[in-house]
């Protein structure tokens, strides 16, 4: 199934260590009203107001990733750069070890009103992207963004019609890309959302009535079925256009899906699987990649 990696942020990320505040209020002054010091004489965010969360992002942004521009309703999921950019530097790896780095086209699939992998993927590695949504209201939020820092020509968005499939409606017959990556819905219903977010709060020691820490609407958090059911369909939907893209690739949060995965996959006749373990402080999730291509036409690619 693929040598797993250590669990560590990726030796690329600029965020391996403790944020400077003060830097990051220099480029987005409005993160100062959110920065107090703790009872550990320490100067810090409160992680469990939303408002704070976003304001601390968007410094990020702003500071290491040449964005000037970066808004969106607070009812939409607000991503953590450290955790996300992560994805980007073990996918940079995957297509370095495929010889893929030249003109790197992705596919982003639920790119969401943010577009934060789009974003990071092409500051960091210039590379070119298709971001699909299946709302309108998130990719019309997503265009200003991309519009506003001067990067929608690099970024194209697509509509995906039909919320039960995945590239179905979104692939054309002229696409071809070096990799796709997706970051699943990961609940089954919004009941289940909550309870895993205030599970998370105990956890670091926070009582919040806040429903979410990060926003989110239902789309962008729950499936039918949740991220196994979601996986399942971009398992088979990726099959269907083996030729097109040389890596499929997608988050897997909770490691009991992986055996349904790797189980898929050998029905599917994927020639090869690769397994890509993640962590960001305590949370720890694994990338999973995977090919129909055999070795002959990867090198003909």
């Amino acid at each position: 199934m693929g040598k797993q990696k250590a669990a560590t942020f990726h030796p690329k990320n600029v965020h391996r260590s403790r944020y400077n505040l003060a830097e990051l209020i220099k480029v987005y002054p409005q993160l100062k009203s959110f920065v107090f010091v703790n009872k550990y004489d320490v100067e810090t965010v409160d992680f469990s107001n939303p408002n704070a969360v976003k304001a601390l992002n968007t410094a990020l942004l702003f500071k290491f990733y040449n964005i000037k521009f970066w808004d969106f309703p607070d009812t939409n999921l607000c991503p953590p750069i450290p955790g996300r950019v992560d994805y980007i530097h073990y996918l940079a790896d995957l297509l370095k070890e495929s010889n893929l780095t030249k003109n790197a086209s992705i596919l982003d699939i639920g790119t969401g009103a943010s577009c934060i992998y789009p974003i990071l993927g092409n500051s960091v590695y210039q590379w070119q992207f298709v971001a699909s949504d299946s709302s309108k209201k998130s990719l019309n939020t997503a265009r200003v963004i991309l519009k506003e820092n001067n990067i929608d020509k690099e970024i194209v968005l697509r509509l995906q019609p039909n919320t039960n499939h995945i590239f179905k409606g979104i692939l054309t017959a002229k696409d071809k890309f070096s990799a796709t990556m997706c970051n699943p819905p990961f609940y089954k219903s919004e009941e289940e959302a909550f309870l895993a977010t205030s599970k998370k709060l105990k956890g670091l020691g926070i009582t919040s009535n806040k429903e979410r820490n990060f926003g989110g609407t239902h789309q962008e958090l729950c499936y039918k079925g949740g991220e196994k059911a979601f996986i399942h369909t971009y398992l088979y939907e990726s099959s269907l256009f083996k030729n097109q893209c040389f890596w499929f690739t997608t988050l897997v949060s909770k490691k009991e899906n992986l055996k349904g995965i790797y189980t898929s996959l050998k029905k599917l006749k994927a020639t090869e699987i690769k397994t890509i373990q993640m962590s960001q402080g305590n949370k720890i999730t694994r990338i999973v990649a995977w090919t129909f291509l055999s070795k002959e036409a990867q090198k003909e690619w």
